[in-house]
This record gives C-alpha cells, structure tokens and sequence, in this order.
C-alpha cells in the first residue's frame, strides 16, 4: 500500500512539472511579442486547467513557470517535457499557442517562427498546426 502512495506522489510531480514547462511555453509565447497581457495570462490558465491542474494551484504554476521562463535559455528546456505526451495533450497545447499568437489580432514573424521551431520539436504534422491555426484565427473572427 506505500508503494501505491509513493507512485501516486511520482505521478503527481510528473504531472506538476509538466504543467510547469506548458505554462512555461505558453509564457514564453506570450511575452516574444514583448507585450504580455491579462488576456493571454487567461488563455495560459485555462489551457492548464484543460491539462489538469488545479484551479486552486494555478497561481503557483504560473509564477513557477515565470521564473522558468526567464531563466530559461532556450525553448528545448520546454519541450522536452511536452513532446513525449499524447497527440491529444499536444493539440491543446498548440491550440493554446495559436490563441495566445491571435488574441492581439495579428502573428508577427517572431511568432510565427516559434511555431514552425515547435511543430517540428514536438513532432506534429504541419497539416495538422496549420489546420489548428486557421481554425483559432476563425474564431476570433465571430
């Protein structure tokens, strides 16, 4: 019975770190425009809890994620953790990313860069980001 304990506690730190190198992304995402705003820092939330976080730790994973994010060096330090989940956890993620890009109306060649660097380390179909991305970008248009 203490093993079953021990391996839920594992499972949960797994589960807090990844949830901190997303939200780590995600910030990152946000702030590459150098304009990171309470609309983005939403999607960021919502896009955690969707993951599984709970709401009650939000705040604690994203200023965890912000220090990440600033100390971080390169955008590897992210990824890593996210590549190695399911496609499904990934399309959320870059849904998110697309949301985050969009939610000022407009990509910029940074942003849009970052995304052609991601699809490629998170091993997704470009097919498939772009199809995520027209799809956010019709949204935000109704």
């Amino acid at each position: 019975m203490i093993n079953l304990f021990k391996n839920k506690q594992v499972d949960k730190s797994n589960n807090d770190k990844f949830l901190s190198k997303v939200a780590s992304l995600l910030i990152h995402a946000a702030k590459i425009d150098e304009i990171y705003t309470d609309d983005e820092k939403e999607i960021i939330k919502k896009t955690l809890i969707k993951l599984g976080a709970e709401s009650s730790k939000i705040d604690e994973v994203m200023s965890q994620a912000s220090v990440n994010e600033e100390n971080a060096n390169q955008i590897l330090d992210f990824t890593r953790e996210i590549k190695n989940t399911p496609e499904s956890s990934k399309i959320k993620i870059i849904e998110s990313l697309w949301e985050i890009i969009y939610s000022n109306k407009k990509a910029d060649m940074y942003e849009t860069n970052l995304m052609r660097r991601l699809t490629g380390l998170l091993y997704l179909d470009k097919k498939i980001v772009g199809d995520i991305k027209e799809k956010v970008k019709k949204d935000l248009t109704k």
